[in-house]
């Protein structure tokens, strides 16, 4: 029986669900939008087989589908007496931000009936009270942005069923052969005292025990790393929260052989005491 966290992501349209669904796709899960309710027991099943490569499943389910209403209580029962456990997230907003949302995105309510977007909105209230009422999570979308958004639907996630860490990748490069198009946090280390020029270290790269010492033993390499890793300590639970699965952190010299090698192992293993989920790669360093 498939044992991954099933998500079922409703609510009142204009609320964000696109958003809450996006946020879980991003932190391991399968997701799909729309799904016709009476397919859920059978995707279920054929998905058994492959559910250990995922974290869970999310579902956006809504009055979209004109059968949902009729069908999803006797569907979602027959799932718990199987066995399944399904964590119905259920997200809401205020009349009044529904109606600037629409109003905004220009996007027609699948209760409007092309005109009246209000008696569409206060419609499709009345009739997902029961499912409502059913939820186990409620969340009021009415004065988050799509960041505070994405962190409540993960930290939602991660209660039902611990998320994989940040990815971090620690990246080496030289300027001279162009800046990583992937970075995310992109640091210069061109300051600092060049090994290239002396002719003993010239040959080695940052990797060698030389070369990291020479680099290291700069006053202005400890000012740098403490100042640097200080502000990742700070970063890193930042954009875990915020819902971030992937970190590239680039450390560039002019050649990317000496200096930005020593001080991204450096950073890199400091990294590696808090954050198993991390690697480092030296894109310049044979060039």
């Amino acid at each position: 029986m498939l044992s991954n966290t099933i998500i079922i992501i409703t609510g009142y349209s204009g609320s964000g669900k696109s958003t809450a669904l996006a946020a879980l796709e991003d932190s391991g899960f399968y997701c799909a939008d729309n799904l016709p309710v009476a397919l859920l027991p059978q995707f279920l099943e054929l998905s058994a087989d492959s559910a250990a490569d995922v974290l869970g499943f999310a579902f956006v389910m809504d009055l979209r589908e004109k059968g949902f209403l009729s069908k999803y209580k006797s569907i979602f029962a027959q799932l718990t007496e199987n066995g399944y456990r399904l964590n119905i997230l259920f997200l809401e907003a205020t009349e009044s931000v529904l109606v600037r949302r629409y109003s905004q995105t220009r996007r027609q309510h699948p209760l409007a009936n092309g005109t009246d977007l209000i008696s569409g909105i206060q419609t499709e209230k009345r009739l997902l009270l029961s499912l409502r009422e059913a939820a186990d999570q409620v969340i009021d979308t009415s004065y988050f942005n799509v960041h505070e958004l994405k962190s409540a639907v993960v930290n939602y996630a991660k209660k039902n069923k611990p998320i994989s860490p940040l990815a971090i990748h620690v990246l080496s490069f030289g300027f001279k052969y162009g800046v990583p198009h992937d970075a995310d946090l992109l640091v210069d280390v061109r300051f600092l005292v060049n090994p290239y020029f002396l002719p003993e270290l010239k040959s080695s790269t940052g990797k060698s025990e030389k070369v990291k010492e020479f680099v290291l033993n700069d006053p202005n390499s400890t000012i740098f790393l403490d100042k640097y890793i200080g502000l990742l300590k700070f970063l890193i639970p930042l954009y875990e929260k915020e819902g971030k699965t992937y970190l590239t952190i680039a450390v560039g010299c002019t050649g990317g052989r000496h200096r930005s090698v020593a001080i991204a192992e450096t950073i890199y293993g400091q990294i590696l005491k808090t954050n198993t989920q991390v690697m480092i790669s030296h894109r310049d360093i044979e060039q």
